[in-house]
This record gives C-alpha cells, structure tokens and sequence, in this order.
C-alpha cells in the first residue's frame, strides 16, 4: 500500500481559499475549473481575473475572497488535476498482473483522466513550461516545486512499474526513466489534439484510451 506518490501529504498554500474559514468547496471547484478553462483558452500570462470571474458568472471579489490572486488559482488547479490524475492511476501501480499488465492500465487510466479533464492536463503542462520566469512570493515558489515533485514522483510511480515488468519479462530491458519519459510525453501529447465530445460516453471514451496506449505502447507493425 503506497502512502502518497512520495511517501508524505502534501499541502499547498496556494491551493488554499486566502485562510477564510467559511468556504463553499463547490464554489472553489467552479472557479477552477472555469480558471483551467481560460488559462487553456487563452494562456495564464493572458488571463486575468475579470476573465475568470465572468466565466463563472461571479464578482471578482467572489474570487478573490478564495484565492489571494492569480498564481493562487493556477497552482490551485495544479494541484486538484494531478491529484485526480494520482487517485485514478494510483491503485493499478500495485494492481495484480505483469508489470505489462499494470503499465497499460494505468496508462488508459492515465488517458481517460486526460480526455476528460484535459483542461487541468493543459495546465500542469504551463506549470512545467512556463512558471519558471514568473516574478513569485517565495510561499508561492516553494508551492510550485512542491507541485513539481508531486509530478516527478508520479512518473517515478511509472518507471517502477517498467522495472517490475523488466524482472518479471513482460517487458524486454530497457532504461526505465527514458522508458516512462517516453511514454508519458506520448500520452500527454493527447491534449494538444483531442477535444471532449458531448456524445461520447465512458465507454466509448475508454475504449479510445486503451486503444491510444496500444499504439504508443505496442506500436503499430504487424505482430
């Protein structure tokens, strides 16, 4: 039983509501997933918080009064997507069957997740690109590479698995990091084609993700 990806809970200031005791975590949640959406859309550098505020349909001080500014709603959402992504992934890294067997689980757990939240992976992906020149509070700094590692021990959760597989010959011997880079980059390069579809169903969504990981991970020659 994994006790975290890095072994400790994490606690992210700038995921908290500006330390108001009375808050509506509904509300929250609509402020950030309004805010993934424009910083999606538009870019975080681009969004300001009239931009979220009229997306949620609420004043700016609604939104400030949970969130001390901008920054605070990006790693708010950063924080919320790859806790999602870990929930849904997780459990399978310790699942029964071959390290193959789990890898592509959790790799069409990994990609369900991302269709259907794409606008959080489209975010934590401008955490890694384009946080490093932002002008931050050092609370805020700290938070982003508390969040950073959260992310590199999510993909450490990957490489084990290749690691296992390796031992146990489902998988033939290979550089686990690069192997789970890789792998994850292609995964990931979902988001920056798919958008969600209002007739699809889990089903079918699934369906799609498993056959995405085939392809990434089994290739495509006749076999």
């Amino acid at each position: 039983m994994r006790v975290g990806l890095s072994g400790r809970e994490h606690n992210y200031p700038g995921g908290l509501m500006s330390g108001k005791a009375s808050v509506d975590p509904s509300v929250r949640m609509r402020i950030l997933d309004a805010a993934a959406a424009e910083f999606t859309r538009r870019g975080f550098a681009k969004t300001t918080i009239d931009d979220i505020a009229r997306a949620v349909g609420a004043t700016k001080g609604l939104i400030y009064y949970y969130f001390s500014s901008k920054f605070d709603i990006f790693l708010g959402g950063y924080e919320q997507g790859m806790h999602a992504v870990k929930e849904a992934v997780e459990p399978l890294a310790d699942s029964a069957g071959s390290g193959l067997e789990r890898l592509n689980s959790m790799a069409t757990a990994h990609v369900v997740n991302l269709m259907k939240n794409a606008n959080y992976h489209h975010l934590i992906h401008q955490g890694v690109r384009d946080q490093s020149s932002e002008s931050l509070t050092v609370r805020q700094r700290d938070a982003l590479m508390d969040l950073n590692q959260l992310r590199k021990d999510y993909e450490m959760m990957f490489r084990e698995v290749v690691q296992t597989g390796i031992s146990d010959g489902s998988l033939r011997t290979v550089d686990p990091g690069l192997c789970a880079r890789v792998l994850l980059s292609n995964l990931n390069a979902v988001d920056m084609w798919y958008r969600e579809q209002g007739s699809q169903d889990d089903h079918e969504i699934r369906g799609m993700a498993a056959e995405i990981v085939d392809f990434v991970i089994n290739g495509v020659s006749a076999r």
